[in-house]
């Protein structure tokens, strides 16, 4: 049974590719970023792409698809921000509404950062809950921790799931599986392809998960791995997070940067997945996106739930 789906803000596919992977077939799929929509077309010039925004993207030729999806922007939310919610002119919630009114997808899915559950931001929720309820959906919200699902970094998210109550019934969170990804195991090898020898913190400390990646706004911020208390972070595991490399350290190097397919790989991302613009614009994308894996797990028990309602025909 292959699922129809629509994607909103798919930035550089981290969410698209997930879901692609649970057996959902893409029937369009928004993107305002040029960089980020190049991205979808050249690794899937099947998918109809469309380089815009979704304020006044029209949905009703996509009515009854299976699962909208989208990563609707964070700042609003995110504690790295001001965290003006629905005040910030970045809150695309309203024009979600709108689409989900007018495709009318069996199941909604929406991810965003850990600081939509603060308390300040109940009402918010609330009102989220509201119009689901209205279009007809059940509202669940989870805090998922990127690292549960063989992703090797924290990166927590939270995922918003509107479901149908006979879909609700059979539904259920993935369950966590064990790590067996660390910073090292992930990125030793493109590390050392030009010679460099493993320091000994980076041989050391590095065995483990990574911090989670920031990928910054266009309103500020460059291709780095995080404010100070981030780069501490990484400093600990014996890399440099004050900004992405262009290639692999040469011998000597004493503490060195990652690059952007290190990140990429980080992020949960395969070696073939390539992303486009500069420097800063693909790691913009990867440091934006939700990790492909985690998408995927999800992805599956919705799967899976509408899978088990749908009514059984017994021949007799």
């Amino acid at each position: 049974m292959v699922l129809t789906s629509v994607e909103l803000c798919a930035g550089g596919g981290g969410q698209a590719l997930g879901l692609e992977r649970a057996g959902y077939s893409h029937e369009a799929v928004v993107e305002i970023d040029p960089h980020a929509a190049a991205t979808l077309v050249k690794n899937r010039p099947n998918w109809s792409v469309f380089c815009q925004s979704i304020d006044g993207f029209s949905a009703n030729s996509y009515r009854g698809i299976d699962l909208l999806a989208g990563g609707l922007p964070c700042p609003p939310f995110s504690i790295a921000g001001k965290q003006l919610g629905k005040a910030d002119d970045r809150n695309l919630f309203p024009c979600a509404y709108q689409i989900i009114s007018d495709a009318k997808p069996r199941a909604v899915m929406i991810e965003n950062v850990r600081g939509l559950l603060d308390p300040k931001f109940e009402e918010f929720r609330n009102e989220i809950a509201t119009h689901f309820e209205k279009l007809g959906y059940f509202t669940i919200f989870k805090l998922l921790h990127s690292s549960d699902f063989n992703v090797p970094q924290l990166r927590p998210r939270v995922v918003i799931l509107g479901l149908r109550s006979r879909d609700l019934e059979n539904f259920a969170w993935p369950m966590p599986i064990i790590n067996s990804k660390t910073v090292y195991s992930e990125t030793v090898d493109l590390l050392t392809e030009r010679g460099w020898t493993p320091t000994s913190t980076y041989s050391k400390n590095a065995k483990t998960i990574a911090p989670t990646l920031v990928g910054g706004s266009k309103r500020h911020g460059g291709p780095d791995l995080g404010p100070t208390r981030a780069r501490k972070a990484w400093a600990i595991l014996g890399i440099d997070g004050s900004g992405i490399a262009n290639s692999a350290p040469e011998p000597g190097n004493p503490f060195p940067k990652l690059t952007v397919r290190m990140t990429a790989r980080l992020q949960g991302f395969p070696d073939d997945w390539e992303f486009s613009g500069g420097k800063t614009a693909q790691y913009r994308q990867i440091g934006n996106a939700f990790p492909p894996p985690v998408a995927e797990a999800v992805g599956r028990q919705i799967y899976r739930a509408m899978e088990s309602s749908i009514p059984k025909v017994i021949s007799v």
